[in-house]
């Protein structure tokens, strides 16, 4: 009897851990569901403002910028995005793998470092490994606001600009689709200089057939270029927050899926359990029975 009894009440307790990863699966569904239409938003957003740069750069081609300027790499900056939570598979420790590889190659060419990190379980992490950190931030969740992005992208271009930094590098888990999410290491400073628009596969059309620019086409570069570079910085920010929320959906998922599985068998496992002590105990009324007649 105990150990029937031992086997209900473990399985009670998996279907309670149950219904707790089921309804984090469906948070995390529906949080999925609102970061991804933000991404998309800001994607559709960046690419319009990247074809802009083309039309402008077919115009004016040649044009300097600070941002443009590309150094040798003597001070760098690395941003690390993860979460504030766990419960979401490997969607961490990737990132903090890729930081590491990042950082592991900066420190091998001797090149200073520049450590920002964002999300609770980055932040312990690099602490635990010993990496000096500069800034910490844990205040980016599902849903970071560009308005709180804006700060950290304009101390960026200002270094950049002043020459206190040489290079920008985001380590953050890329959303590619529902099915696939890539921790990367993406550079977004320098700017890479926007291509003239016209290719192999179609003509060549200057911007000016399309744009009348005033005062000037590199005027309009000094405003674009610091737009570009901070809504490049904002999708990082809602690419890593979707990402998160992948990993977590899928991952509770497969611990329902898990948890199912696991009561299953102990359903089954009492049963035979139950089984053999009620044929004890019949086998037992049966020998009083016939201890009776004798």
């Amino acid at each position: 009897m105990a150990k029937a009894r031992a086997l209900d009440r473990r399985r009670k307790s998996v279907r309670n851990i149950r219904k707790i990863t089921r309804t984090m699966e469906l948070i995390a569904t529906a949080r999925f569901k609102k970061a991804m239409d933000r991404s998309i938003a800001a994607r559709d957003y960046t690419t319009q403002l990247a074809k802009i740069l083309e039309n402008i750069a077919a115009a004016g081609a040649g044009a300097v910028h600070p941002l443009l300027d590309v150094r040798p790499t003597q001070r760098t900056a690395v941003l690390v995005l993860t979460g504030n939570r766990g419960l979401c598979g490997g969607y961490n420790s990737t990132v903090v793998r890729q930081s590491l590889a990042i950082l592991g190659q900066w420190k091998s060419e001797r090149v200073a470092t520049h450590v920002t990190v964002s999300g609770k379980r980055g932040i312990s992490a690099l602490k635990f490994r010993g990496i000096e950190m500069a800034e910490q931030f844990t205040t980016f969740e599902d849903k970071p606001q560009f308005d709180a992005v804006v700060p950290i992208g304009r101390r960026y271009l200002a270094a950049y600009a002043a020459g206190e930094i040489d290079r920008l590098d985001v380590v953050y888990t890329k959303f590619h689709n529902i099915a696939k999410q890539e921790a990367i290491t993406e550079m977004l400073l320098p700017l890479k200089p926007p291509e003239p628009a016209g290719s192999a596969e179609r003509p060549t059309q200057l911007a000016s057939q399309e744009y009348d620019f005033y005062p000037s086409a590199e005027s309009i570069l000094e405003e674009i270029l610091p737009a570009s570079f901070l809504a490049r910085l904002f999708k990082c920010f809602l690419d890593a927050a979707v990402s998160e929320q992948v990993a977590r959906m899928v991952a509770m998922k497969a611990a329902t899926e898990n948890a199912s599985g696991l009561i299953k068998n102990l359903s089954r496992q009492y049963n035979r359990a139950r089984q053999s002590q009620i044929t004890g105990e019949i086998m037992e009324i049966l020998g009083g029975v016939e201890a009776l007649k004798k």
